[in-house]
């Protein structure tokens, strides 16, 4: 940005100015859960019942969308609550390099200044976002995975 001057380095007015914060926000979170991804669905292509399914003359793409991707899904939905709040921390650190006034740069002021109410209600609220985003991967697991439902009355 500084020696190419193809995108702007600083400041949140217009579209190009979000795309390297973005960028940087946004890479080791998408690295983070691409892997996490590769993993599941290697994991899941050495099951018996892919073999199964590719045996009965399912096409590649059927087994691959069908039976591999919703089975290996699941540890990707579970990493959802820790990278946001990874993305939540990253934000202080972006706000600060690029120069937005957001949140996160509020919230460090507020440390600096050492305005303990203003410090304690930040966090209450990044804890309620977290809380929100635990609460949408457990919802978001009965969804995805038929087994796992809100039982009633069973102990």
């Amino acid at each position: 940005g500084v020696k190419l001057r193809w995108l702007p380095v600083a400041l949140w007015g217009s579209p190009q100015q979000i795309i390297m914060p973005a960028f940087a926000l946004g890479m080791s979170t998408l690295a983070t859960m691409a892997r996490m991804m590769r993993t599941s669905m290697l994991d899941v292509l050495n099951q018996d019942y892919i073999t199964t399914a590719r045996a009965k003359g399912l096409s590649s793409r059927q087994v691959i969308w069908r039976h591999t991707v919703r089975n290996a899904i699941l540890p990707v939905v579970t990493i959802l609550g820790p990278l946001v709040a990874s993305i939540l921390t990253g934000t202080f650190i972006i706000e600060r390099i690029f120069a937005i006034p957001g949140l996160g740069r509020y919230f460090v002021d507020t440390i600096y200044n050492r305005d303990y109410p203003l410090i304690m209600g930040t966090t209450i609220f990044y804890a309620g976002i977290l809380l929100m985003m635990n609460f949408m991967v457990d919802v978001a697991y009965g969804l995805i995975d038929p087994r796992i439902r809100l039982m009633k009355g069973r102990d």
